[in-house]
């Protein structure tokens, strides 16, 4: 007897579907039947390998889903046709659910759905007024600091102990979390290949150019590939701030050059690049979530969207001023101010919009791997 795969032998609790994974259900029964948009993007291509949709298929189906919009305008059964097929929203709805359900530990999964603007702005205030308390107790908070030091505001130790422990906690949540929604969609042997297309896929944000390479459906649903550069502006501006801040790691402990460094030094130039074009792309994608066409979103998520956009916003702008006020008496307070911001972004990220990017990543790669694979559907001669 032919060995049997263990991931096929494993047993996943089943439970009735949601209202908003039956409309995925739903909607992917009539797009499997008519095909039309079966070139835009990876759903549908992938939504035609299946006859019917488990949860685990709308799960996974829903994070492949970029959210273009491309497939809604061409779509003949949307409203107002009775059949009101509505993709982009439908998987937005199961989005925002599957961050909650994978959530880790489960019981924080409530805190997607109360993670919104008011409260993103409430805890970066929150936790820069508790710095801003802290640094004028100590009679420090407006005075100028020698060579534009930071540490002589806040101890290196301090600071390492006080966002380490947060952002490790924060990647270890979310990759709990994915673990949970890889084991459920069992993807099938991963070979290098799929990896390497995935992971094109990733950096160049293949599927917010509508599938067709003229890009997303925005307010006046005619197509524009503004979204992806701003997108692109966030995530490499993201990237760079994230590489400053390692280099600079590595400068104090692998080399012992202790900060701060100057403008010209590569944490620098990496951490201004980075906070340019952060700002640049959070400004650029707040105005298009404004002008967003609502029946593309679904309305429950755009508080979680808003919050996620500030903070960024928030970080890079705070930064870039810190920056430009090193050499005046305002640097600890504008300190304090950067500080509580990048410390609420810390908080927030595994609770929060940051998770799409993580588990997008995961569908994109299950893609992947799953097109490499025959397909279940075909007949045989």
């Amino acid at each position: 007897m032919q060995a049997l795969d263990r991931a096929a032998l494993r047993v996943i609790p089943i439970r009735a579907l949601t209202s908003p994974e039956a409309e995925v259900e739903r909607v992917m029964g009539i797009c499997n039947a008519c095909r039309y948009c079966e070139g835009f993007c990876a759903v549908f291509p992938a939504m035609t390998r299946r006859l019917e949709f488990v949860q685990a298929d709308i799960h996974y189906l829903a994070n492949l889903c970029h959210q273009c919009g491309a497939c809604l305008p061409a779509c003949q059964y949307a409203a107002p046709h009775e059949f009101g097929v509505n993709v982009p929203q439908a998987m937005a709805q199961v989005r925002a659910q599957t961050y909650a359900d994978y959530a880790w530990p489960p019981a924080f999964g409530a805190l997607y759905r109360r993670n919104g603007l008011t409260l993103s702005l409430a805890l970066a205030g929150g936790l820069a007024f508790f710095l801003v308390l802290a640094v004028a107790l100590q009679g420090s908070l407006w005075q100028p600091v020698a060579q534009g030091n930071f540490y002589a505001v806040f101890p290196h130790g301090l600071m390492v102990g006080l966002f380490a422990p947060i952002f490790l906690f924060a990647v270890f949540a979310l990759a709990m979390g994915v673990r949970r929604f890889w084991r459920e969609v069992s993807p099938g042997a991963t070979s290098g290949e799929a990896l390497g297309e995935a992971a094109g896929n990733v950096l160049r944000l293949k599927y917010l150019d509508g599938g067709h390479g003229e890009g997303c459906n925005e307010a006046d649903d005619a197509f524009t590939l503004v979204r992806r550069r701003f997108h692109h502006f966030t995530f490499y501006g993201f990237m760079l701030c994230f590489a400053a801040t390692s280099v600079g790691t590595l400068y104090h402990y692998l080399f012992g050059w202790v900060a701060p460094y100057g403008f010209a030094s590569l944490p620098k130039l990496l951490g201004i690049t980075g906070g340019v074009s952060l700002w640049i792309g959070t400004s650029g994608l707040f105005v298009l979530h404004l002008r967003r066409n609502p029946l593309q979103a679904d309305a429950t998520q755009k508080p979680m969207d808003r919050g996620f956009i500030a903070l960024l916003w928030l970080t890079a702008f705070t930064g870039l001023v810190l920056m430009g006020l090193r050499a005046t008496p305002a640097l600890p307070f504008a300190l304090c101010i950067h500080l509580g911001a990048v410390m609420a972004l810390f908080v927030t990220l595994p609770y929060g919009k940051f998770a799409h990017g993580a588990f997008r990543s995961a569908a994109l790669l299950k893609w992947a791997i799953e097109k490499r694979q025959p397909n279940p559907l075909q007949l045989g001669d």
